[in-house]
Formats: C-alpha cells, sequence, structure tokens
C-alpha cells in the first residue's frame, strides 16, 4: 500500500469520525402555520395520485393497443401469444386500478383531516 493510498484512508476515518461533531445536525424548523402538516399531507397525496393516474392511463392504453392487437392477429399462434399479452396487461391495469383506488381513499382521508385541522383552529 503506497502512503497516498494510507493517507486517503486516515483523512476518509477522520471525516467519518469528526463529521458528526463539526456538523450537527440540522432540524426542520417547527411549524409556524396552524395545520401544516395535514396540508402538506394532501399535498404529497394529491401528487402521488396524479403519479399514479398517470400510470393508470398508460396501463389503459397498452390494454386497449393489445386488444387492438388481438383483433388483428392473422394466425392462431399470433393470437394465442397476443391473448396471453392482452390477459397480462388487463392484470397490470387493475393492479394499477386498485392502488388508484387507494390512493384516491388517502387523498379524501388527508382532506378531511385537513378539513378537521381547519375547524378546530380559533379564528
Amino acid at each position: 500500500m503506497n502512503s497516498s493510498a494510507r493517507i486517503s484512508a486516515v483523512v476518509a476515518g477522520l471525516a467519518l469520525t469528526l463529521g458528526p461533531i463539526t456538523a450537527p445536525a440540522q432540524a426542520d424548523p417547527p411549524a409556524t402555520t396552524p395545520c401544516a402538516n395535514q396540508s402538506a399531507q394532501v399535498e404529497r397525496a394529491e401528487a402521488q395520485l396524479e403519479k399514479v393516474t398517470a400510470v393508470f392511463l398508460k396501463q389503459q392504453a397498452k390494454v386497449r393497443k393489445t386488444a387492438k392487437k388481438v383483433r388483428q392477429a392473422d394466425t392462431a399462434a399470433e393470437k394465442r401469444v397476443t391473448k396471453k399479452k392482452h390477459k397480462a396487461a388487463k392484470e397490470r391495469r387493475n393492479e394499477v386500478k386498485k392502488n388508484k383506488r387507494a390512493q384516491v381513499q388517502r387523498v379524501a382521508k388527508a382532506q378531511e383531516r385537513l378539513a378537521k385541522c381547519l375547524a378546530n383552529q380559533p379564528s
């Protein structure tokens, strides 16, 4: 082992041991607005719902595409393969559909919590 590798190892070791001492942990500032947690939770849930919806639309398009391929299949072998792909696409779409339904419920619950929090705030 040459000297530059040894020096690098020593510096890395010191950085790991002294890192927490020299850089104290930064804590998040306390929420200054009432119901900040609930509003942030609603925003995150809605953003996630947008993502899930985009995935669902993509899967729905794949199902339509594979259904068209099944109709256009000429031979029995092609039809069998395309039916298998169509079935898999429908299963993936149904799974994403279930996830979307669950995310809609999460958004609704988050909005309920936010509304309840805002109702409990003094004017």
